[in-house]
């Protein structure tokens, strides 16, 4: 059974910048993608930032230029790094992964604070 285990959340200022991990179980070249999804307190999961195996990336508009999703084939790991960080980026963060079926982590904490 794969497992993706997340780190890295906390408590951050206004402006400040965390760096996100997703650790997976075995090989990311596994999966055909890789992922970091938010949900805020009463809305919907969505979409922050995709990395394909093959190194292509896309992102949600509210975070272009200031996320940047990133891929360790050798360590088995997915970064997300957050900077330039809002209010509006709380969140519990999670980990994604694609290969026929989606694979999710448990979530990390994301809190920014003005």
């Amino acid at each position: 059974q794969v497992q993706l285990v997340e780190s890295g959340g906390g408590l951050v200022q206004v402006g400040g910048s965390l760096r996100l991990s997703c650790v997976a179980s075995g090989s990311i070249n596994w999966f055909n993608s890789m992922g970091w999804y938010r949900q805020a307190p009463g809305k919907r999961r969505e979409l922050v930032a995709r990395i394909t195996s093959g190194g292509s990336t896309n992102y949600a508009d509210s975070v272009k230029g200031r996320f940047t999703i990133s891929r360790e084939n050798a360590k088995n790991t997915v970064y997300l790094q957050m900077n330039s960080l809002r209010p509006e980026d709380t969140a519990v963060y999670y980990c994604n992964g694609v290969n026929y079926i989606e694979y999710w982590g448990q979530g990390t904490q994301v809190t920014v604070s003005s």
